[in-house]
This record gives structure tokens, sequence and C-alpha cells, in this order.
């Protein structure tokens, strides 16, 4: 263990030493002329001999004294490049953001070339995981959590309330019969994603058909599980672009695919999801560029297009 002095002592010693003058050190470090003149007494009685001659005037070094400035002076030199460098590196670095998988794949990488071409220099580092990261212990800088309520002790910024559809390929439709009542759902399969037990208010078919009764008294109550069943979001999507069935697609997650026509609503009936929250810890250091990414994605969002829906669906 290193047997120093505060560093409050070394830099006051340092600034007069400098200056050779206790009233300009004290200027500089925004104190009074008697808090330096005390810190340099405590160092003093610390190294056992004055550092400072200061009868007669002016205020000079001893021997001692200019021994000691010249490494405290190369000492706090080597600090402040050092820690200038970190803060260099630390503000170039690209931000860092999570979001779950299915959010990440689908919605943000598709649009990452639009931020690139609005904000050169300004790097992101896209996390996508289903866990949730620790923000304080800086696994990343922000997060973009999908909850029913607002995560507590962060900063925090909708972003999106989303709805789940029965989505499907426009390729699945292709029997020349209109999807009039959410009982001609039934004609075709049914992809169902498998959310955790303790998720009463999943989007599931159970929870839709429960909804969908109410206009469609011949739909019968769907089941929790069907013939093709995924535990990944993703994997449930990708067989519904395939063509492989229809399934409760968030309108967000999928957004890109509506705009572009790659999915459609079977029908226009929703459940509603949850909320996009944008979350970061209170002051953070890179507080304009999360603002520039909030801008950013709220201004994306904004930009989306009706979504389409299947000929003959029902309103």
């Amino acid at each position: 263990m290193r047997n120093l002095p505060p560093l409050i002592q070394l830099r006051a010693f340092e600034a007069a030493a400098r200056h050779l003058s206790f009233k300009s050190a004290a200027v500089e470090l925004c104190v009074t002329p008697t808090a330096i003149s005390h810190q340099i007494r405590l160092l003093e009685r610390y190294c056992d001999q004055p550092l400072f001659r200061r009868r007669p005037r002016p205020l000079a070094l001893t021997d001692a004294g200019r021994h000691l400035f010249s490494v405290v002076s190369d000492g706090l030199d080597a600090f402040s490049l050092a820690l200038a460098g970190i803060k260099k590196s630390f503000d170039h670095r690209p931000l860092k953001v999570t979001a779950t998988n299915a959010f990440a794949c689908r919605w943000l990488v598709p649009r990452l070339p639009d931020w690139s071409s609005g904000h050169p220099g300004h790097g992101l580092e896209v996390i996508g995981t289903d866990d949730v990261l620790d923000l304080w212990s800086g696994e990343a800088d922000v997060a973009i959590r999908y909850a029913r309520t607002a995560p507590a002790e962060l900063v925090v910024h909708e972003l999106f309330r989303d709805r789940f559809y029965p989505l499907c390929s426009p390729s699945l439709l292709t029997d020349g019969r209109p999807i009039l009542r959410p009982s001609d759902l039934l004609r075709y399969r049914l992809i169902h994603c498998i959310w955790p037990s303790w998720n009463t208010e999943a989007p599931t078919w159970r929870r839709w058909s429960l909804k969908a009764r109410s206009v469609d008294p011949e739909l019968p109550e769907l089941g929790e599980i069907g013939d093709l069943n995924f535990r990944e979001e993703l994997h449930a999507i990708e067989a519904v672009v395939a063509g492989q069935g229809v399934s409760m697609l968030s309108d967000v997650v999928v957004a890109g695919e509506l705009e572009s026509g790659l999915l459609v609503k079977a029908l226009d009936l929703a459940i509603p999801g949850l909320v996009f929250y944008l979350v970061h810890i209170p002051g953070h250091p890179r507080q304009a560029m999360i603002e520039a990414l909030l801008s950013w994605l709220t201004a994306a969002r904004h930009r989306q297009q009706p979504h389409p829906k299947a000929e003959g669906a029902h309103a």
C-alpha cells in the first residue's frame, strides 16, 4: 500500500509552487489563500521540513520543495493525459443499445443505415438479447425495454405501444375465398408463440379468440398451443413470412414487413400488447447522444405507413 499524503495537499502545493503565490494558487483552485496555506502546512508536516521559504519575500521554494515540485508536476501531468485519453476513448466508442432479439432484428437493424447517414461518427453497438442487462454496471448505455409498466429508478421515455394482429403472408391467401370473420381463419394453420406462464396478458391465440367471439360466436375458444409452436418470436415470424400459417404478431416488431406487403393482416382485429420504453441511468455522461437516438427512434416510428390488410378482411 502506498504511503501518500492526500491529493488535495499535493494539488495546493503544485499550484502554489508553479505560481510562487498562494493567492494565485487559490484563484486557480477556487479556494481562499488561507486554505492553500493550511494544506501546504499539512504537507510540510508530512514531509517533516519546509517546502517554501516565506521570508524574506518573494516566496521561493526550498531545495526539498524544488525536488517535490518536479515530481508532483510530472505526476499531475501524467494523470491529466491519462484521464483525457480515457474520456476521449469513452466519448468516441459506440453507444451500446440493448433490445429484445425480435425488436433488434426486425425493427432496429433494418433502419440502422438511416441512423448512420444522419449521424456520421456516432456508432451504435446493438446487443440483441431477451435478458435484462444491468445498465448501472455499464453492460449497456441504453435499453429498449418491452414491459407493461415503466422500469423503476431509471430515466424512462415511452417509444411505442404495439398491438397484435393475426398476420400472414399474402401468398397464403390464394384460394380466392376472402376472410370475412374470425372463424374463417380456421381454414389455415395457426402458428403459436409460447409465452412465459406468468404472463397472464400474453398476446396468445386464446386471448384473441375470447375477444373475437364477441363478433363471431361460431369461433371456438382457441388453445394455447397448436400444430406449430415456437418459443422464440423470431422463429414464428420467419414461419409466417414463409407462408406456413397465420400468427399473432406485433405490429411494431414486423412494421417493415407490413409496410412492404411481405405480411398482411388476415383480419383487422387486434389485442393490445405492451410498451416499448427507452431507458438509461440518470445523469448518463453521453446524454447528448442518447437524446439524438431518442429523437431518431421517435421520428422513425412516425414515418411508418398504415398497414395493409387482406382483401375482404373483417374491420
